[in-house]
Formats: structure tokens, sequence, C-alpha cells
């Protein structure tokens, strides 16, 4: 038996997807928060809020049609990760975190709202 079809879901699903875009720019601000804390005093609780706050977007943008937003936040993540697992090196952190800020400001700053495919 085939589930019923929902007429309205396309526009439901647009509609979560344009909630989220419009939460990116409160979701790059902790990002942004967390990288100068760590550009203050680089300790394991600054750089696990900075993980936290790329792991919050890292996981959700693609589900809501932000795949690159969401790739490049899991990029720096992971990156992130390493320093905090590993002792890997902080470099090149800070300049991939401006990048996607950067990004993200012209893709969703001012009102723009791209979630769309």
């Amino acid at each position: 038996m085939a589930a019923p079809v929902d007429p309205a879901f396309q526009d439901r699903l647009q509609a979560l997807r344009d909630k989220y875009a419009a939460s990116v720019p409160e979701r790059m601000a902790a990002i942004r928060d967390a990288l100068v804390l760590c550009q203050d005093n680089l300790i394991p609780s600054h750089i696990e809020q900075l993980h936290h706050a790329l792991h919050s977007v890292a996981g959700s943008a693609g589900s809501f049609g932000l795949a690159p937003l969401g790739d490049e936040a899991r990029r720096i993540e992971q990156m992130v990760r390493g320093v905090m697992e590993a002792g890997a090196p902080w470099l090149g952190i800070e300049a991939a975190v401006h990048a996607l800020l950067r990004r993200a400001d012209n893709d969703f700053g001012a009102g723009k709202i791209a979630a769309h495919d």
C-alpha cells in the first residue's frame, strides 16, 4: 500500500529550509564568538565551544538544503577536533573560520536567504 501523498509537503519543507536559513546569522555569530575566545585564550573549553558551534552547523545544514555550508563547517570541525584529540596544530583554523564567516555573511547577511536548491 502506498503512503498518502501530502500536497503541502514541499511547501512545509521549504518553510523549514527558510527558517533554518534565517538562523544562519545567529549560528555564525556563535562560531565567531567562539573563535574570539580561542584567539584570546586557546584553552580546551574555548576550543570545545568552537567545535560545538561548528558541529551544530555541520550536522544540520545539509538537511535543510545548505550542503556546501555544512560541508565547510564539517571540514573545519574536523580540524578543530584534531587539535582537541591529537594535539594537532592550530595552524589554518582561524583563516578557515574567517572564510566560512565571510561566505555565510555574503550568502545570508542583510536578509538574504539562499536555502533553495
